[in-house]
């Protein structure tokens, strides 16, 4: 069903709004020594949706990315961050899957253990009321075997496993920017809005800054990592991120550091990455000094302001836990960012199509009882 994937030039990556998907991140990857690889592929349309009529000619060609890590000197395994793109009907999702890895299997070394497909599909169990409380919250999906039941229906091996873990975020919230900016401010909560006038009041400026203030970035993420007890990325990691742009392939992005100060002291930080048509919040790190000056707030106002002014007709905050549950390790964000407005979206995440059984037995045991693997 999926046929005539043919592997490609990572430069030729088509254009996407999914940074993930993207030369751009393709180029980030190889930098911090993840050899990445790019395939097109053709998939016919009645795999993708039920509606579609029968017809030779009606194939949707489309990419993807994927990078391939090394686990140890010998093994490896694919992960295909957000992708693929294409987002089939929920009843055709495992039969997608399923055609795609072995499409895509000749292409991999023999001592890749998997393909982990971390989904940004909106989850099949996102949408059905029995999957939420009585406040209208998400509940989350079902244990893992009746997800693999439900996924792996329809298919010719059952071959599909639920990762023990996701590696991108599977919750965020995307904020529509087509409306104009005084739609935007109305559509926050009050407090959002009142800590966004409160800190431009307090003189708070936003400004985009360059590889000379990469020290200044690093500081308060250092201090934001040892504060919510987070894993610490290195100097090098972001270094790559903000030279990376890819200009002369077919899917760059715009990344802006931008950094919110009072009289010259940094107070907040984060990247901004404009690829397509979305505006990307991908890392933040705020200080503990002057927090009633709501650097936070102007940060972000900024961040959409300058993605709208460059043609993003969508914002995505990046992560956020799946419900308002004080229990939650991500709650603060989920506070903080939604008071934004926008809509919370719920994402399939890590799916396993194990390429060699007993290795990959072997890669789920050590994962559930280390770190994981990062990528």
């Amino acid at each position: 069903m999926i046929f005539g994937v043919e592997q490609k030039d990572t430069q030729s990556i088509f254009k996407t709004s999914i940074v993930q998907q993207t030369a751009f991140w393709s180029e980030v990857k190889q930098q911090q020594g993840v050899h990445s690889l790019a395939f097109n592929f053709k998939v016919h349309q009645q795999i993708v949706s039920n509606d579609c009529i029968a017809s030779e000619s009606n194939y949707i060609e489309t990419d993807i990315l994927v990078l391939l890590q090394h686990i140890d000197a010998k093994y490896t395994i694919a992960y295909i961050p957000y992708g693929p793109e294409i987002e089939p009907d929920e009843e055709n999702q495992g039969k997608f899957l399923e055609e795609l890895s072995e499409s895509l299997r000749a292409y991999l070394p023999p001592t890749c253990i998997l393909i982990r497909y971390d989904l940004a599909w909106r989850s099949q169990w996102a949408t059905q009321p029995e999957h939420f409380d009585r406040q209208g919250n998400w509940i989350g999906p079902p244990e893992k075997n009746y997800q693999e039941f439900r996924l792996n229906f329809g298919t010719q091996h059952w071959n599909l496993k639920k990762s023990n873990s996701n590696i991108l975020p599977s919750n965020t919230i995307f904020l529509n920017l087509r409306p104009n900016q005084a739609h935007l401010l109305r559509s926050m909560k009050p407090k959002t809005r009142y800590n966004i006038h409160l800190s431009i009041k307090k003189g708070v400026e936003v400004k985009a800054v360059g590889m000379e203030n990469l020290d200044t970035w690093y500081s308060l993420y250092r201090e934001t990592a040892i504060r919510n007890n987070l894993r610490l990325n290195s100097m090098e990691y972001f270094r790559t991120v903000l030279t990376a742009n890819a200009q002369d392939s077919d899917s760059p992005a715009e990344v802006q550091l931008l950094i919110a100060e009072i009289d010259h002291l940094p107070l907040a930080a984060m990247f901004l990455v404009i690829s397509n048509k979305r505006g990307t919040y991908l890392y933040g790190a705020s200080s503990s000094e002057k927090r009633n000056y709501m650097a936070t707030y102007a940060l972000q106002w900024k961040a959409m302001q300058i993605a709208q002014q460059k043609g993003c007709e969508e914002y995505d905050f990046f992560g956020v836990s799946p419900r308002p549950d004080p229990a939650h390790p991500m709650y603060g964000l989920f506070k903080f960012k939604s008071g934004f407005g926008g809509q919370l979206h719920h994402r399939m995440g890590c799916w396993d199509y194990p390429l060699l059984p007993k290795r990959y037995s072997l890669f789920k045991a050590a994962e559930m009882n280390g770190k994981g693997y990062h990528l």
